[in-house]
């Protein structure tokens, strides 16, 4: 058996209140037992905050494989505790944008996922931190964890990324422009910002931000929206939707494997579309950190 090959046997954790959980749970079950994966134990939990101690549990257990089905925020939450161990993270994309299932090239389509989970490859991959704290896809702060703090959660369980668009438009009246501080280790870098990522995969928001992030590749990127200008961050929204060369023009980049980063006003950050930090803080990288299920052909 090739070295990469995934394990046979899982615990499946699923979200039931991200945008598709509860409707799928006994789909997945089913399809992931047709395709020769024998669960352990499979668990569609009810309460966000329990996500976490689940998983901990498998793990305890050593479980080998542990599937968790969700949005990037159940993802986001999980995958600290699988730093140090030898279980596979593997994942089912059932939240709004599925970030990081794009950055590994799994899509957003189920049956694409459970063909990963049954014959794809083990493949070690770095996660970002902020201040220690791990995430699957990425941070952002600016006009993003404001979405993420006030639209409503039927908006974006039933409208996904439409929603999130339409609330956009209703907070960014209310947004300002604030000061970016950058250190990377030998110069400060100074600009007017709107919206600042933090990442080290390609996409955040189900959008792509850069063809040549790469989870294997050993360093954050810091990637800042420049200007002061809320029209400035629609149309670089618009040509990093549509990837246009112009998108470029709009974001300057600043990468390292260590980066300070300071901001006034001070801003609340988000870590794959939750609320979990504020400036200043020290964004990082853990290289080769966990294992994960990919696709034979994925090149991350």
């Amino acid at each position: 058996m090739p070295t990469d090959s995934l394990p046979k046997q899982a615990v499946l954790v699923v979200n039931a209140m991200s945008r598709r959980g509860e409707a799928a749970f006994e789909e997945v079950c089913q399809l992931l037992a047709d395709h020769g994966i024998e669960l352990l134990g499979a668990y569609a939990v009810t309460e966000p905050d329990d996500m976490r101690p689940t998983v901990q549990r498998a793990l305890a257990d050593k479980a080998p494989m542990i599937i968790v089905g969700g949005g990037d925020g159940s993802l986001s939450t999980t995958i600290d505790d699988f730093l140090g161990t030898d279980t596979v993270f593997a994942l089912l994309p059932l939240g709004t944008a599925n970030s990081f299932a794009r950055t590994l090239g799994i899509g957003t389509d189920m049956a694409a996922a459970i063909d990963t989970i049954a014959n794809g490859r083990k493949l070690r991959i770095d996660l970002g931190a902020i201040d220690g704290d791990y995430f699957a896809n990425a941070a952002a702060m600016g006009l993003s964890p404001l979405i993420a703090e006030t639209v409503p959660h039927k908006l974006k369980r039933y409208l996904g990324m439409f929603g999130y668009m339409l609330w956009a438009l209703r907070v960014a009246f209310k947004f300002r422009p604030f000061r970016l501080h950058v250190h990377d280790g030998q110069r400060l870098h100074k600009a007017w910002a709107t919206e600042v990522r933090v990442f080290n995969g390609r996409f955040h928001g189900g959008i792509e931000l850069s063809d040549d992030a790469s989870v294997q590749s050993g360093e954050i990127i810091v990637q800042a929206v420049t200007g002061r200008s809320v029209v400035g961050l629609a149309w670089s929204w618009f040509t990093t939707l549509f990837k246009l060369r112009a998108r470029e023009q709009t974001t300057t980049d600043y990468r390292g494997r260590r980066l300070e980063i300071v901001t006034r006003p001070r801003q609340k950050i988000s870590i794959d579309g939750e609320l979990s930090a504020k400036t200043p803080v020290t964004a990082s990288v853990a290289r080769a950190a966990v294992w994960v299920a990919a696709p034979q052909d994925t090149v991350a």
